[in-house]
């Protein structure tokens, strides 16, 4: 079975997506986007954490700098998100 390309957790210099074809699942280059994914997560789950906090007791001018935080964390989840539901639609 063909596999369909890899949706990477990075863009490329132009901004529009990277991908990976190969059929080697474990290779260094998807352990490498795997990795990537779960520092991507874990600062999104840590960057929403600070949000609440700062949402609740801060000036206007520290928002500024917190928005732009969150929009690119979650334009990395979103990624994410799409490459997983491509893999779960491929499983079925």
């Amino acid at each position: 079975m063909e596999q369909e390309p890899r949706l990477l957790p990075w863009s490329g210099a132009d901004g529009k997506h990277c991908y990976l074809i190969s059929d080697d699942v474990s290779g260094p280059v998807s352990r490498l986007a795997d990795a990537t994914e779960s520092i991507q997560l874990g600062m999104g789950k840590e960057l929403l954490g600070h949000a609440l906090h700062l949402l609740a007791e801060s000036p206007p001018g520290e928002l500024r700098f917190l928005a732009e935080r969150l929009t690119e964390t979650l334009r990395d989840v979103l990624r994410i998100a799409e490459r997983r539901g491509r893999r779960l639609n491929r499983l079925n």
